[in-house]
């Protein structure tokens, strides 16, 4: 009898997460053990830039199959990976499906699996911003309160799902996968054609990313962010790959400060590359302070909350919160060098997805995974 597992990842942020733990599989499986480990990839962002070149640098393998889905409302999207996923787990029968992280496709799939009696466990569970107006937030908690098992980065998310009623010995404390990715592959990075062509050169720049719907899908916010990074970062160019999200709105910008940059997405080795070598960085993306934080970058992050307060605590994190004139003192700090110094979290030490993949053996071996799970539909 095997163990058989599917795997879901829908965008950008989940590739990462998944690299790890289907190689951690495949490599027990290769050694013997009795396991079939199945990707589906949900089509949610789309796109060689967003999809396809993460598949490739991090030697993911092909999908078993894309669901196709990306595009539309939340509601639209998460209906239609919804009734896709349905279809493709009746057809592909599993003993436990495994989500990552906390977008649409992670939602979605673990409500179809749940309804069809299968087993639910939600890597980075627990993680909580606090703030409800997050699509994220709301895919978190959704995710958490319906999932089986529980693989968290931090002791903190494990007392998030505690408080809220979680049964201790099902929450595991295991690190970050994302940071397994990036450990991995930190001598596989790779000079995006940027470098050259703008003559860059180590702690010679900022980096800036943005595509949270708070910060950039009003002209006004977004022109007065960018105006006060770029005047404050004076001295040093701020190289800024614009998400799709953001584009839209940067359009109706006429003008940016002559030192921000904007360039398209990149791939996950180049744009760690860009990471790693610049002096700082300014984003609203929660993978990104992890990879700052464990590659000892300055970041400031442009927003009030954070559901990884490991960044802030102990890395290189700063929230700005809701004071935007304060934006130029903290990327003076940053630009002058007088930024604290992080170190890493715990357990993140790039065997994330060893433990993982351990734990969620130890549950099959013990049948409390792939033996005598309830057919929802026959309820």
């Amino acid at each position: 009898m095997s163990l058989k597992v599917t795997i879901v990842a829908g965008a950008r942020p989940n590739f990462m997460k998944v690299g790890p733990i289907i190689s951690a599989f495949r490599k027990l499986k290769n050694e013997g053990s009795h396991i079939d480990c199945r990707l589906v990839h949900t089509g949610q962002h789309s796109g060689s830039q967003m999809s396809d070149t993460f598949f490739e640098q991090l030697g993911i393998p092909e999908p078993d199959v894309n669901l196709g889905v990306s595009g539309g409302s939340h509601a639209k999207q998460t209906a239609e990976i919804m009734v896709a996923f349905e279809a493709d787990l009746e057809q592909n029968p599993t003993d436990l499906v495994i989500v990552v992280g906390d977008i649409n496709s992670t939602m979605a799939t673990a409500i179809v699996a749940k309804k069809l009696g299968v087993p639910v466990a939600h890597v980075e569970g627990g993680l909580r911003s606090g703030d409800m107006s997050m699509p994220e937030e709301i895919n978190r908690k959704v995710t958490d309160s319906i999932a089986d098992f529980f693989f968290t980065t931090s002791r903190t998310a494990g007392e998030n799902l505690l408080s809220e009623g979680i049964d201790a010995g099902w929450i595991f404390f295991v690190g970050n996968t994302m940071i397994d990715s990036l450990l991995e592959n930190l001598n596989r990075l790779e000079k995006p054609p940027v470098w050259d062509e703008l003559d860059l050169r180590s702690g010679g720049y900022l980096l800036l990313t943005l595509h949270r719907p708070a910060n950039v899908d009003s002209v006004e916010t977004l022109s007065a962010m960018l105006r006060m990074i770029g005047h404050a970062a004076s001295s040093k160019r701020v190289i800024f790959p614009v998400h799709p999200r953001t584009r839209k709105t940067l359009e109706h910008i006429p003008a940016l400060e002559p030192n921000i940059i904007p360039i398209e997405p990149m791939g996950y080795l180049e744009f760690i590359y860009l990471l790693k070598h610049a002096r700082g960085i300014i984003t609203d993306s929660g993978g990104i302070t992890e990879e700052a934080t464990v590659l000892g970058v300055p970041c400031l992050t442009a927003r009030t909350t954070t559901e990884r307060p490991e960044t802030v605590e102990v890395g290189t994190n700063t929230l700005l919160g809701d004071d935007l004139e304060s934006i130029p003192d903290h990327v003076e700090r940053m630009v002058s060098g007088n930024w604290r110094k992080g170190a890493i979290p715990e357990l993140w030490d790039g065997k994330a997805a060893e433990r993982i993949v351990e734990e969620i053996v130890g549950l099959w071996e013990a049948r409390k995974i792939g033996a005598g799970q309830k057919d929802a539909k026959s309820a």
